[in-house]
This record gives C-alpha cells, structure tokens and sequence, in this order.
C-alpha cells in the first residue's frame, strides 16, 4: 500500500538519524531491489553494485523525499534505473568494437514488472509484520503447516504440546488474527478461503 504509515514513519525517523529505522527501511526493501536486479539477469557483482548504489542515492535523497510514503516506488524505479546503467556498461565492455545494441524491456513492459516487485514486496513486509504481532503459539504452529511437506497433526501435536483435536480450531483462530490485522488492511478484500500453507 503506498500510503502504508509504517513507511512513513520509518522515513520520518531515518530522516532525524534513527539507524534502527533506517536498517529496517533497507531490509524492508532488500528483496525488491535484488528481485529487480534478478530481472535484469545481473551478475551477482553488478547486482551487488546495483543494490549498493540504490542504497547510497537513498541516503542522499531520504531527506529530500518530497512524499514520504512514495519510496517503494522511488526504489524501485531507481534500481531500474541502475540496472539499465549497468547492462549498458556490460554491454559495451563486451563489444567495445560494435555499436551498442542493448535489447531492454518495451517501456510498459519495464513499467509492469516494476509494478509487480513493488506490489510483491509491499505486500511481503506487510505480511511479515502481521505475522510478528500473533502470538507464539500462532507464529508456531503456521511456521509447521507451511513447511513443505507440512508434518502431520499427530507431530504437531507432539512438538506444540498441543491436543490433536485443538489444532484444527486453533489453526482457524491464527489466521482470522492474522487476517484482521492493520497491516494487511487493503490486501485482503475479496479474498477468501485460503489453505494453512498460504495464510493470506
């Protein structure tokens, strides 16, 4: 969600300093910037050099960041930006002798991958934060139905201490928590059903 105030928070306090807020921010964001570089079929070294130059415009930027809750979008079209910048440099090291002929994504199709990442890693850090806040029973038991395979409800049972006839109510009762949460506001409508090892 663009407007998501977690994000704006996190802006406000990185703006004044705070490095807890602005390694969150960089973690939050991580998987975008390395899923946009993954795109690109970067080398892990250009890649590594995509993310840390996003990194370093985002520390000379935060502070004049016009909207704070339109960072997502800003990360995302700057590492874009830089994975373009890269694939040119690569290309024309490679055929210094040729006129570059660099075959990148139509711009709608640029546009809608970037749109894709971003919702992708909104809706995983939102994801995320919902499942921090459950209780550890909760975190628990939907960390084992979503292995894969998942264990049995006999072994559930075992490794929880719990009944075997609780977990499937109790299962039931995490992810309506999970459901209800601030976090996944606007991520949910007209969702429903959903298996144990899909939660949301």
């Amino acid at each position: 969600m663009r407007d998501d105030p977690t994000v704006i928070a996190l802006v406000a306090r990185a703006r004044k300093g705070d490095q807890g807020a602005w390694n969150e921010l960089v973690e939050r964001y991580l998987p975008l910037m390395w899923s946009i570089c993954g795109r690109h079929r970067l080398s892990r070294p250009d890649a590594d050099d995509v993310v840390q130059t996003v990194c370093l415009r985002l520390v000379e930027h935060l502070a004049v960041l016009r909207t704070p809750a339109a960072l997502p979008g800003w990360i995302a079209v700057t590492t874009q930006r830089e994975c373009v910048r890269v694939l040119r440099a690569v290309r024309r090291r490679e055929v210094a002798e040729q006129p570059m002929s660099v075959d990148l994504a139509a711009e709608d199709e640029a546009t809608t991958m970037i749109e894709q990442e971003l919702e992708r890693a909104e809706r995983q850090a939102a994801l995320r934060a919902a499942f921090a806040q459950l209780p550890p029973l909760c975190r628990k038991l939907l960390t084992l139905l979503m292995r894969d395979p998942p264990p049995s409800y006999a072994e559930i049972g075992d490794l929880l201490g719990t009944p075997v006839g609780g977990i499937g109510p109790t299962r039931a009762r995490c992810l309506a928590r999970l459901r209800q949460s601030p976090y996944l506001h606007g991520y949910l409508s007209g969702e429903g059903g959903g298996d144990a090892r899909t939660p949301v």
